[in-house]
């Protein structure tokens, strides 16, 4: 009994013991890291009191004066009155009436000389986004000019069709060119007339000199608003002439832009393609003249656009392809431009380094000299470079201006120079009478400036002044044939009244040089000389009377100074000019 109780207590010691252990195994295995508790104790703040005054100050003035009472007192008298008030009313502005919009016009005039005008255009809308255009012009003259034998007419007719529609993403437009011209090779070489070799022609006033030129074109455009493919344009024309002469250009002019590393590269492509013959020749030798050149072009640029500063970046590289000559010529060209606002719109700053290779053609030399000869070299023009810097700007609200100094150097420039006669005797021949002219190359530098105003005083008031001076440096002729060292000219439009306007153009060409071969068939011997063709002002001047909305009245005067100057070698121009017309404006 005594040993079972043992057993018993000993067992509950064994267990406490054991209870005791468990916490201190525990409490080895976990480490308990030191922290920091802070005890913050509510703040509670206290107002503590403030210091008094308690005394009141005393006053030591000298004088002391007692306040009056004041009594204020209003007499009112009843006033009787008779005024009303009346509303308001907006004052009435008195408005122009707009100006009547017609979108289509008719022109007639008649001049000395025996002179005709005649212009008719016509404008139809055909919807919202289409719309088609006519336009006939018609400039003659039966000619007169004092001291010429033979004719000295001309004819220039032209008909032009157009057609345009703008889309929703794009527009384009096309239109159809018709022009017939007539001219004569009137400019004589004055020893020719009436005399001559028994078996060479008198030239007599039945003597035919008249020339035909005629043109037929297809032109096109086509814009894009979105697209990589910005633009396109081309041409395709025949232009052919009364001396069984004939030509055929083509130009087509794509333009793309894309995106590069954050720029738009703008890239235009070139096709200029011209082939035609000349059935006869100023030398006898060669009875045809054939041409077929293809130039082909990209010109790549960047516009760089930082503030005041615009900056394009390009260049161009051309191929060109003469077929009849088998030969291949490469071309590369600056296309570098820069312009800086100094002072805002009132000095800009700008200038340029550029290049190009021009495809010449018997059309536009027609066009500038109708007295050529049927019988021409046909070439392209290497613009090497031409540079240039200049400022623009306004000198106030009302006057613009711009200064431009150049030098320019080209290769194979087309020059226009008198032909002379055959062995000096007449020829049967209408243009080989010493009145036509041939198409010579040269490389020549130009050292050029140039000045223009522009007067803007209201919108009654317009005139604009310019002026070019151009010296020039040849390689292998004697001058640079026919160009003048200094042009300018003046347009001034004045608005007198409502009915009344008027207008001024003058034109001022320098001296020009040209070479003389013998006058006379008694000196074929005689070397050529540099004859200096008088430099010359052409002024003209109109009025007109508006006398209604429709119909208008004008007159005309040119070459005010009546001065028969000289604008070719041997070709005279007519004297003192006058035309009145009318114009009649309407709508279908």
């Amino acid at each position: 009994m005594i040993v079972h109780k043992i057993k018993s207590y000993k067992t509950i010691c064994l267990f406490i013991f054991a209870l005791s252990i468990v916490p201190v195994i525990a409490q080895e295995e976990e480490t308990l890291g030191t922290e920091v508790v802070n005890v913050v104790k509510p703040y509670t703040p206290a107002i503590s009191d403030a210091f008094k005054v308690k005394a009141t100050p005393t006053l030591n003035d000298s004088v002391n004066t007692t306040k009056k009472k004041v009594t204020y007192g209003i007499f009112s008298v009843p006033v009787a009155s008779t005024f009303t008030p009346v509303k308001g009313r907006a004052a009435n502005v008195k408005k122009k009436p707009k100006l009547k919009l017609y979108d289509n016009y008719a022109t007639l005039g008649f001049g000395s000389f025996t002179s005709v005008l005649a212009e008719f255009y016509s404008n139809f809308q055909i919807s919202r986004t289409e719309d088609f255009g006519v336009f006939l012009n018609h400039n003659s003259s039966q000619g007169g000019i004092d001291d010429v034998v033979v004719d000295d007419f001309f004819y220039d007719s032209r008909l032009n069709l157009n057609y345009g529609a703008r889309e929703r993403d794009f527009a384009w437009r096309t239109d159809l060119d018709v022009q017939h011209q007539v001219f004569n090779w009137y400019g004589i070489q004055p020893g020719l007339i009436d005399i001559g070799p028994a078996d060479a022609p008198i030239i007599t006033e039945d003597f035919d000199v008249t020339h035909s030129y005629y043109t037929i074109g297809a032109n096109g455009s086509l814009n894009f608003k979105d697209a990589i493919f910005k633009e396109g344009k081309a041409t395709l024309r025949y232009f052919g002439d009364s001396e069984s002469s004939n030509e055929l250009r083509a130009v087509a002019t794509p333009t793309v832009a894309f995106p590069i590393a954050g720029e738009n590269i703008t890239t235009t492509f070139t096709l200029d393609y011209v082939n035609g013959n000349f059935a006869n020749d100023f030398f006898p030798m060669q009875q045809e003249i054939n041409y077929s050149i293809l130039n082909v072009g990209i010109n790549p640029s960047l516009v760089i656009l930082r503030d005041d500063l615009t900056v394009n970046l390009g260049v161009a590289g051309f191929a060109s392809i003469d077929s009849e000559n088998s030969d291949t010529d490469f071309f590369v060209y600056p296309k570098i431009t820069a312009s800086y606002r100094v002072v805002g719109d009132y000095f800009i700053a700008y200038g340029g380094l550029e290049g190009e290779l021009h495809q010449n053609n018997y059309h536009d030399f027609a066009q500038e000299n109708p007295f050529v000869a049927p019988a021409l070299l046909i070439a392209p023009t290497d613009k090497q470079y031409d540079g240039y810097i200049g400022m623009k700007g306004k000198l106030s609200n009302n006057v613009s201006y711009n200064l431009r100094a150049s030098y320019t150097s080209e290769s194979e420039k087309a020059l226009y120079r008198f032909n002379p006669s055959i062995n000096g005797q007449s020829s049967s021949i209408p243009f080989l009478n010493g009145n036509s002219f041939s198409i010579v190359y040269d490389d020549i530098e130009t050292v050029g400036v140039f000045g223009e105003l522009n007067f803007d005083v209201n919108s009654n008031f317009k005139m604009k002044v310019n002026a070019h001076y151009n010296s020039y440096s040849t390689d292998t002729e004697l001058e640079a044939w026919n160009l003048p060292d200094l042009t300018a000219s003046l347009f001034a439009d004045y608005q007198i009244s409502e009915q009344w306007f008027a207008g001024v153009n003058l034109f001022y060409v320098g001296e020009r040089q040209d070479l003389l071969f013998a006058n006379s068939p008694l000196d074929i011997l005689a070397q050529p000389q540099v004859r200096t063709l008088d430099s010359y002002l052409d002024a003209n001047a109109h009025v007109g009377y508006r006398i209604n909305s429709r119909l208008s009245a004008f007159a005309r005067v040119n070459n005010i100074l009546s001065d028969n100057y000289e604008k070719w070698l041997n070709y005279e121009v007519q004297g003192l000019q006058g035309m009145l017309g009318a114009t009649y404006r309407f709508d279908f």
